[in-house]
């Protein structure tokens, strides 16, 4: 099973995932944005642009999620923001047509929650740091609101723990209970936020 974990840059996507994998045993995270990163460092920085326009993402994208789960015998978890309906098609909707089993979700939430929720992890830059993500912000959620991206839940009043639960209910997947602290949950997520610390 593939779980693809969609939603507004900043709305809690690969927390949701690194929550999954930590509960889901067997489970693995592969995160589409690796491929992407890999595309633009090849490029000549004047032609850096959205990598997702990049045919050879989607495929390279089909490919790796094709292999992992023909071949791998866990619950494969992408956290990746994907609001183009064409590119949606070519990534979520051959694999489907593949025989593979997807399960997609997007994480919605007001647009004062996601801005609150950049501005968290700019490290001090606030959202600044964050300007790619400030100016999609409205078209992902308006697009992610569409019926071709359900299954919807909306994480305004709901943890990352309590988002993964709801998850895993929908899918028919039992997690590991939670005994995090709040403490020790708080120190987990800042790790997984400066991992995943894009200086490109």
């Amino acid at each position: 099973m593939l779980l693809w974990i969609n939603g507004p840059f900043g709305g809690g996507k690969t927390q949701t995932a690194y929550e999954l994998l930590r509960r889901l045993p067997g489970s693995v995270v592969c995160d589409p944005e690796h491929v992407g990163f890999g595309l633009r460092r090849m490029l000549p920085p004047g032609l850096r642009a959205d990598f997702q326009d990049i045919p050879a993402w989607r495929q390279g994208v089909y490919e790796v999620l094709d292999l992992t789960l023909r071949t791998y015998e866990g619950v494969v978890i992408a956290p990746m923001t994907l609001v183009e309906p064409a590119y949606f098609e070519e990534t979520v909707g051959r694999l489907r047509e593949a025989g593979h089993e997807v399960r997609h979700f997007a994480l919605l939430a007001e647009r004062e929650t996601v801005l609150r929720r950049l501005k968290e992890r700019g490290l001090g830059g606030g959202l600044k740091r964050e300007s790619f993500a400030v100016r999609r912000l409205d078209d992902c959620l308006e697009r992610l609101s569409g019926s071709q991206f359900a299954e919807h839940i909306h994480t305004d009043r709901v943890s990352v723990v309590g988002v993964a639960d709801r998850i895993a209910a929908s899918a028919g997947l039992t997690l590991e209970p939670n005994r995090d602290g709040p403490l020790r949950h708080r120190l987990r997520r800042v790790r997984i936020s400066l991992r995943h610390i894009r200086f490109d």
